[in-house]
């Protein structure tokens, strides 16, 4: 039977939601033209000036320690930081709902105004409860507004090169990920804290003006009556995919989040440690990249498998490195393969259900994988003050080894009687199930 052709049986006994949709799907993607490819030249500028600042927290958290925020304990500093990596998803039931209901550009302009507005806030901020508030919560909900529907509207305009669309969208957040830090470290001690913010405003306030103007919309959806839709999660395939996502951010932030004070704590130079921040991020563009080209070509989650068994041991290691050229190679590997992950994560989902819901979608997931990004970088920061970086290492390695990979694996197969294999060049991964060779798309 071809990939594309329907299962003789149509019957909706099965627990095969996503199946069933994706069999009617009416959604056509035009597959690029020079609206699709402005619209990731858009997605790309936001990326970088949203999420590509906010990965760049490592170095505001070693910063902050030393200076600003001395009296304050590690674990109440990275609060700062884990309200931001919450909040890029919480807000994705509702960001993705009003994509699909066509409001994409209302809200790409109210988030516009909050995060351009909050970053030059930052600047004012002088006590903890200051850098909560606009570091932490009005960066993290305007990053949320606008991130989800990014990746929704760049999906309409391709199928087979979806990936790679993506992926080339969230590279903006490697970018910036390497910009800031460096601009940051270079900065600091020659016109100080409160300029060197502003400088990063106006930079992301002309990435904001060019994000506004490339992005288009296709025409958008029904109007649909409820922001939730329940029945997706009956289709375990989805379920288990979205918990996975949600124990791998438990850890998956925690080295990039104490890169830093780490390397510090082994003896780089303050200057030395702000840049590993860079390195880092700068090895997440190849990931993505990599991560795309290869996920075109042999699917989405067979990618996502392998790096992110990559980053597990990865994290395992991290805290257990004390030489300079070992811990530079550990926080290489860890972007390249954390970079793969993250920029993938939201790919497999597009699969599971119509293309004109997947805002919807996306959103759901993007909220419960928040809830993981906001506990997870505390937690280590708790266990990092009572017990050291060792223990830290190893919390958040087993949870993106043991969690993501079984969910990943073991269990979809399991629970979901599903068979993988690679039938064509799209890299499509097909499910045999109930031995009647029903082919249909579950990840791509």
């Amino acid at each position: 039977m071809s990939p594309g052709s329907p299962h003789p049986d149509s019957s909706p006994s099965t627990s095969t939601y996503a199946l069933q949709v994706q069999d009617s799907n009416p959604d056509i993607c035009p597959e690029g033209t020079l609206h699709g490819w402005l619209s990731v030249l858009g997605g790309f500028c936001l990326s970088l000036a949203t999420l590509g600042f906010l990965v760049s927290w490592g170095t505001f958290q070693a910063y902050y320690e030393e200076t600003l925020l001395s009296t304050s304990t590690s674990s109440q500093i990275a609060w700062i930081g884990s309200l931001q990596n919450s909040l890029i998803f919480l807000p994705g039931i509702v960001s993705g709902k009003l994509f699909d209901a066509g409001h994409f550009h209302k809200c790409l302009i109210a988030s516009s105004i909050i995060y351009i507005t909050a970053g030059f806030l930052i600047a004012e901020c002088t006590k903890y409860w200051h850098f909560i508030l606009c570091q932490g919560l009005a960066l993290g909900i305007s990053t949320g507004i606008v991130y989800v529907p990014c990746v929704a509207l760049v999906s309409q305009w391709f199928e087979r090169k979806r990936p790679l669309a993506i992926s080339l969208l969230s590279l903006g957040i490697s970018i910036g990920g390497i910009i800031y830090p460096l601009i940051f470290r270079s900065l600091i001690n020659k016109i100080g804290f409160a300029w060197t913010i502003r400088v990063i405003a106006f930079i992301n306030l002309c990435m904001f003006a060019i994000g506004n103007t490339m992005v288009t919309r296709m025409k958008p959806s029904e109007e649909t009556k409820h922001w939730i839709d329940f029945k997706i999660f009956a289709f375990l395939p989805y379920t288990i995919y979205v918990l996975a996502t949600f124990t791998a951010f438990l850890g998956i932030y925690t080295v990039l989040t104490f890169v830093s004070v780490r390397a510090a704590s082994i003896g780089f130079s303050q200057g030395l440690s702000f840049d590993l921040v860079a390195i880092s991020n700068a090895l997440t563009a190849v990931g993505r990249l990599t991560g795309g080209m290869c996920a075109t070509k042999y699917g989405a989650l067979n990618v996502i498998i392998i790096f992110t068994a990559v980053t597990a041991v990865v994290t395992f290691i991290w805290p257990f490195v004390d030489k300079h050229g070992g811990y530079l190679a550990v926080i290489c590997f860890y972007g390249l393969s954390s970079g793969a992950f993250v920029g993938l994560c939201m790919v497999p989902v597009a699969a599971l259900g119509r293309l004109s819901d997947f805002g919807r979608r996306a959103g759901m997931q993007m909220t419960i994988m928040a809830l993981g990004a906001l506990i997870g970088p505390p937690i280590s920061g708790a266990i990092l003050n009572s017990h050291g970086f060792q223990p830290v290492g190893i919390y958040a390695g087993e949870l993106v080894a043991k969690k993501s990979n079984k969910f990943f694996t073991q269990r979809l197969y399991r629970e979901c009687h599903c068979s993988f294999s690679l039938l064509d060049d799209f890299g499509k991964v097909y499910c045999i199930e109930n031995t009647m060779e029903r082919e249909d798309v579950i990840f791509s």
